[in-house]
């Protein structure tokens, strides 16, 4: 009995912090590059390519086709956008990618996003899992909206487990805890005065609340029944992961 219930902890351990990387990609008609890195509350894009150009990342393999979801850096601040077929694309309602840096090092720009996994209305849903995910890509001379006309192609893009080691997923779940798991109402934290701030995420990476603890419990009356994952932010900088059963 205590070994099956030993295997069954590792199991949820190592689900509850599988991550996913496709590495660095290189996107050779137009010069840039490409990574994707999963966790299961959220993604994060990195993209590189000429500082003085327009750089654009599109999911799926029908291109350009009307409804097919993309993040292009432009002089805009808009970021998440919606093809509309060999035209000018629209900036989405939702700006659901969020730019956490934008960097130029000589003729470089590195642009780093991130977003839920789910995204908003209308976006491609980005698994945390091994897999492949089919992007197209464009680049165009200035910073503006227009034509690629620096070039465009298509790329495969896959993702590969960087899931933490043992040791790793034991020292980061010494310095935070849950109880009790499943919950109903209410949430405990063990080791509260180490938390700067909490965001709550669905099954699907949906973000569904941002917490800011104000004491040892916080209420989850309000969330259905369900699994779902807290992303932990830690007042010394570091981020640990918690799933939590809402009965």
């Amino acid at each position: 009995m205590k070994k099956t219930l030993l295997t069954l902890g590792l199991l949820i351990a190592n689900f509850a912090w599988a991550q996913f990387s496709s590495g660095t990609v290189a996107l050779p008609a137009t010069g840039m590059t490409v990574k994707l890195d999963t966790t299961p509350t959220g993604v994060t894009l990195t993209l590189t390519g000429n500082s003085n150009y327009m750089l654009g990342i599109g999911f799926g393999t029908t291109g350009m086709a009307s409804g097919s979801d993309g993040f292009i850096y432009n002089s805009t601040a808009n970021r998440d956008y919606t093809f509309i077929g060999k035209t000018m694309p629209n900036a989405d309602p939702s700006q659901d990618w969020t730019e956490t840096s934008n960097t130029v090092s000589g003729s470089t720009r590195t642009i780093v996003a991130t977003r839920s996994l789910s995204g908003g209305a209308g976006d491609f849903a980005i698994p945390n899992a091994a897999g492949t995910i089919n992007i197209f890509y464009a680049s165009k001379t200035g910073n503006t909206l227009g034509y690629h006309d620096v070039g465009r192609d298509y790329a495969t893009l896959t993702m590969a487990s960087s899931t933490l080691s043992t040791n790793e997923v034991t020292a980061a779940n010494k310095k935070i805890s849950l109880y009790p798991n499943p919950a109903k109402t209410t949430v405990n934290f063990k080791n509260v005065d180490k938390i700067n701030s909490l965001e709550v995420y669905d099954a699907t990476g949906r973000k569904v609340k941002s917490i800011k603890p104000d004491g040892e419990n916080i209420s989850v009356e309000d969330l259905k029944p369900g699994t779902y994952y807290f992303e932990i932010k830690l007042k010394d900088g570091s981020l640990s992961y918690e799933k939590l059963i809402k009965e």
